[in-house]
């Protein structure tokens, strides 16, 4: 046991414990207020030590204290106690939050400050039993036990019963283990299933899954209510229906028409309970929970009481077939009235009254003889051989038992109503769905967590525990059922063979009556129950605030009326057994949900089970359910969710992310997969400003949403004081992501020079095997017009960088006129220059943007040089049969440039060239700019500012020169400056008679020749792609190379130029 010392100290530091850091605890989840954007509250020091806003610490004090008294044992960190508090500041909070309690009102009232403070909240005191176990034995038990189990039973027979048993308990034990492992992890307010899977799962999800649940506990309260009333219009008042069958035909739609009236009046008088009071409903709760224990235990009684005295219900048997017993007195054709054999009444129901010489009866009646077989011959008959195996029905077909004799003969339908038959087809996917919602009913314990003392050791108890108990019951039921009663009496579904008796009550002791009364009083209160559980789901969603047109869900009014129209839905639909498989599916969805906490084999196998239970319930219902979820799912994250709950999403995909990433080859992509994954380099003003989005714009037309898309910028200074600017660049940027719908990352890299930091981004960016192979940055404006070498130095090194490391270059040039994701090109071309071969990259490029709508409509030309020596009708046959076997439509030509001689033109352009780049080496050599360069550097040395992505620092970082500079003038030093000054004219004449290098002249020549061939054949292209040529391995050539590349542009509107990376990326193969 760890050991604690108690050191005394002063009144006045005692006094100020809790205000020593400031600090307030500020719950963002149960507030509803706006979680702090972290980014725009981060701030530096200059040291590394950045300032964030915390969710729960409040640091608009902190400011004003950071001065109080500290610790003296906590002194090495009293600088940083305002935004890391003391751990015995940050667990007394936690102590005073954990104490709040959290139940069905208290929770409600919690999120509003003044009401919180206007009532102090009691404290939690419900153990295991009265808090987890009882409750969830009160929801699991229902209507299903008690009105369709015998009947499953019945049709499925004793093993496929199990085998349903064993697979709805199975799925939802699974759910509570996962359900216990959220629960433990946390305080679990009221919404349940709904809380549980949105602060786990996000709100999307969370959303989608409790709608869901909402959904089917409002179609919970319908079943109920239609139970309630088929118990009361079947076994406790049957004079009391309003609407009668005039056939023997018509009676279930008659009996529909009773249950839908009857259940609106029904719905209508729950609702004014619900209106009026709740807290009476919550009080009767014991009483509706004794109920269904008295009726369980009277069950187990009657079954063990029947091995020795079987309680007397005669089944009258016509033939094999089973007869309606309430209908006739005696079960025999003729009885004995004074010595003398006349018609019993079951005679005259076959027979023409008076006749006694069987011509005028139903030929089955007369060729078959009467029996009476008992209806449950007790758990010593063996009756359970008979019902081990199902016997599922048709609708419409007569209940028989096998072994009985019986003379297949045509009977009239007119005497059809005389026999017990089969109101619906029954099939094994059919009772599966019918029976789960009697498994359901397991978050009743996480609903009370808040009211709990011990949550995180009752609630994974009490689930569980009362799991197995409802488990074993229906085990046993399902056995005890098979031994006890006979098959045609379990196969008959409303009691019709037991004179209208409740099936599962004619084994009840001491009387039928207690199995009535109790299941009726126990769906009653589960109907209300339901009433009032739904709307407090519901509003736990909408005050969330993830769903926007759930806002006005704070009317508990409009709530309570919202779900009264969905359960008179589930009530108009009037069949129990229809309603059922509604209910199942809705359920399963938000048990799916709970499923992804534990173990990752039992979270597969959980979910599998609930996957495979909701097509086995109902495909087509499925399909519906989940394509309602899906859409709210969309709409959730379409709409934009207010709320960040950390939800484990995050983890799941990165696990996923991971994995893949592990999977996926360090080296090269084939060929086949080989696709532009970009590194977008952008260039932001000062003020931080994307200086041409786009770039943006015509990478995401590129890509499509699809690939690897990053986007980088280089914020020049010092990490530890550029921070907070740095995080600045970045929200820039993803906001500019977001309008030109660029799907991607975005890096920023802080360096002492831009260019450093872009080699930084192009060695680095990317992870494993997702790495960028292509470069996209833009053309650098102004670079004839500056003196500044850096200008265009930058740019060229980016080049060479790009080519060291075999990456892929796309230079768009005049790209403030491409077009904006919403124009749209109805015609023209876009030109493909094909001078030299570079992987394929001229055709894949196009091909890619014909993907997108703004270039779709566009047409394809490639364009290829050819020289004297080479066959240019070959040529374009090859072209063409290569873009065939590529599947690219274009339409081919071959350019032929005949030697020339090198004009006049291009001497003077080449000329000009040298001579400007001559006059800019001078002045950049000169002493006086050196000064004036140093004074520049000593003037900005304080400032802060973002570096032009294609100009950077050219010399080292110079120590500033004192705020004074004195010159000593010697001779020497005179007599150079004089020399200097001579020289001038010198220099000017020498720039004259200068002569153009003959490698720049045959550069020149062939940047205007080509460009006169593409502005004669291109000049209304929607677009031109033109291989880019490689700078020159000597750098004194760099200022030329610029030069080339815009004589080679010259008059186009749109040009994009494009550099290979080294390998193919097109491939004719499959």
């Amino acid at each position: 046991m760890p050991h604690f010392t108690v050191v005394p100290v002063k009144d006045q530091a005692q006094s100020n414990y809790d205000s020593l850091e400031g600090i307030n605890w500020v719950d963002y989840r149960d507030t509803g207020q706006d979680c702090p954007d972290h980014q725009d509250s981060v701030s530096s020091d200059g040291h590394g030590n950045h300032k964030e806003d915390s969710p729960f610490l409040n640091n608009a004090d902190a400011a004003s204290k950071k001065n109080d008294f500290y610790d003296r044992n906590l002194a090495l960190f009293e600088e940083e106690l305002d935004i890391r508090p003391k751990v015995s500041s940050l667990l007394s909070r936690l102590v005073s939050y954990t104490n709040i309690t959290q139940g069905a009102k208290e929770h409600e009232e919690a999120e509003s400050a003044e009401a919180s403070r206007r009532k102090t909240p009691k404290s939690p005191n419900m153990g295991t039993l009265m808090g987890v176990y009882l409750p969830c034995l009160q929801n699991i038990f229902g209507v299903i036990l008690f009105l369709r189990l015998t009947w499953i039973v019945g049709m499925a027979g004793i093993m496929q019963s199990l085998l349903i048993v064993l697979m709805c308990c199975s799925c939802t034990m699974l759910t509570a283990i996962s359900m216990s492992a959220i629960a433990t992890n946390g305080v679990v307010p009221a919404g349940g299933a709904y809380f549980m899977i949105s602060r786990s799962l996000g709100p999307e999800f969370g959303g989608a899954v409790g709608l869901c649940f909402y959904l089917g506990t409002t179609f919970a309260s319908a079943m109920y209510i239609l139970g309630a009333i088929e118990i009361f219009l079947k076994y406790l008042v049957p004079q009391a229906a309003i609407f009668h069958a005039t056939d023997t035909l018509g009676s279930d739609s008659a009996m529909l028409n009773n249950m839908r009236v009857y259940g609106s009046i029904c719905l209508s008088l729950m609702a004014v309970v619900v209106f009026v009071g709740v807290k009476y409903v919550n009080k009767l709760a014991s009483l509706f929970l004794a109920c269904v224990i008295i009726s369980i235990v009277s069950i187990y009684a009657g079954a063990f009481k029947s091995m020795t005295h079987p309680p007397e219900f005669p089944i009258c048997m016509l033939g094999n077939r089973t007869l309606v017993r309430d209908r006739f007195d005696v079960c025999a054709k003729t009885v004995i009235k004074g010595n003398i054999t006349v018609p019993s009444q079951l005679w005259e129901r076959f027979c023409l009254p008076g006749n006694m010489s069987g011509t005028q009866c139903d030929d089955y009646f007369i060729q078959n003889n009467v029996t009476e077989i008992q209806g449950i011959p007790g758990l010593g008959s063996g009756i359970i051989r008979e019902n081990m195996w199902g016997d599922y029905q048709q609708k419409g077909e007569i209940l028989e038992k096998a072994g009985l004799q019986s003379v297949d003969a045509h009977g009239a339908m007119e005497n059809f109503g005389m026999y017990v038959s089969a109101d619906i087809a029954t099939s094994f996917t059919l009772l599966v769905g019918i029976f789960f919602p009697s498994a359901t009913g397991i978050m009743a314990g996480s609903n009370r967590s808040g009211d709990l003392r011990d949550a995180q050791k009752s609630i994974p108890v009490g689930t569980i525990l009362a799991i197995t108990t409802t488990s074993l019951v229906y085990f046993s039921s399902v056995v005890l059922f098979g031994s006890c009663i006979e098959g045609v009496v379990l196969r008959d579904k409303f009691g019709d063979a037991v004179r209208k008796n409740l099936v599962v009550g004619t084994l009840s002791w001491p009387s039928p009556w207690v199995i009535v009364i109790g299941s009726f009083f126990s769906t009653v209160g589960a109907g209300l129950q339901s009433l009032t559980g739904a709307p407090r789901l519901l509003q736990a969603i909408a005050k969330d605030n993830i769903i926007p047109f759930l806002r006005v869900g704070q009317y508990t009014l409009l709530i309570d009326t919202f779900d009264l129209h969905c359960s008179e839905l589930g009530i108009l639909i009037a069949s129990l057994d229809m309603v059922a498989p509604i209910l199942s599916i809705h359920f399963l969805i938000s048990l799916f949900g709970v499923m992804c906490h534990t173990h990752r084999a039992l979270s597969f196998l959980g979910m599998s089970m609930c996957l495979a239970l909701m097509f086995i319930s109902s495909w087509y219902y499925a399909i519906v359910a989940m394509v309602i979820a899906g859409m709210i799912y969309k709409y959730i994250e379409y709409q934009g969710a207010e709320k960040e709950w950390g939800d484990g999403i995050r983890g799941l995909s990165l696990s996923a992310a991971r994995y893949a990433l592990l999977r996926l080859e360090v080296g090269p992509p084939h060929t086949k997969n080989w696709r532009p994954q970009l590194l977008v380099l952008l260039k932001l003003d000062e003020d931080l400003h994307v200086k041409y989005p786009r770039l943006l714009t015509f990478a995401s037309q590129l890509k499509a949403g699809k690939g690897l898309t990053i986007v980088g910028s280089v914020v020049q200074g010092n990490f530890l004081e550029s921070y907070g600017e740095m995080q600045a660049a970045e929200q820039t940027i993803k906001n500019m992501m977001e309008i030109e719908r660029v799907k991607g990352f975005c890096q920023i890299v802080v360096a002492s020079k831009v260019r450093e930091g872009i080699v930084h981004l192009i060695q680095s960016c990317g992870l494993g095997g997702m790495k960028h192979n292509t470069v996209m940055m833009g053309w650098p404006y102004g670079w004839r017009q500056s003196e500044d070498p850096r200008a265009w130095k930058t740019f060229i090194n980016t080049v060479r960088c790009t080519t060291a490391g075999h990456l892929a270059l796309m230079v768009p040039k005049n790209v403030s006129f491409y077009p904006s994701n919403h124009e749209r090109f109805t015609d023209g071309n876009i030109d493909v220059w094909w001078i030299v071969h570079d992987g394929g990259m001229l055709m894949l490029l196009p091909f890619l943007l014909k993907l997108h709508k703004v270039w779709r409509k566009c047409k394809m030309r490639i364009f290829t040089v050819a020289q004297m020596d080479d066959n240019s009708i070959q040529m374009k046959k090859d072209l063409a049969t290569f873009l065939y076997q590529l599947r690219i439509e274009a339409e081919v030509e071959v350019v032929e440039m005949h030697d020339s001689d090198i004009s006049a033109y291009t001497y003077e352009r080449t000329l000009m060239m040298e001579q400007r780049s001559q006059m800019l080496r001078q002045m950049r050599l000169s002493g006086a700019e050196r000064q004036r360069e140093a004074q520049l550097v000593k003037d900005r040395h304080s400032l802060v500012r973002m570096g032009s992505l294609y100009s950077d620092e050219e010399e080292e970082v110079v120590e500033a020169p004192p705020e004074k500079v004195q010159m000593t003038w010697t001779r020497e030093k005179c007599e150079a400056e004089r020399r200097n000054r001579n020289n001038a004219p010198e220099n000017f004449r020498e720039l004259m008679s200068l002569k153009p290098d003959q490698s720049n002249v045959r550069r020149m020549h062939t940047a205007v020749k080509l460009n006169e061939v593409i502005v004669n054949r291109s000049h209304d292209a929607r677009l031109v792609l033109l291989n880019m040529p490689g700078p020159p391995r000597n750098t004194d050539g760099d200022e030329n190379y610029m030069e080339f590349l815009e004589v080679l542009t010259e008059g186009l509107e749109r040009v994009l130029l494009v550099r290979g990376g080294g390998r193919e990326v097109i491939t004719i193969y499959s």
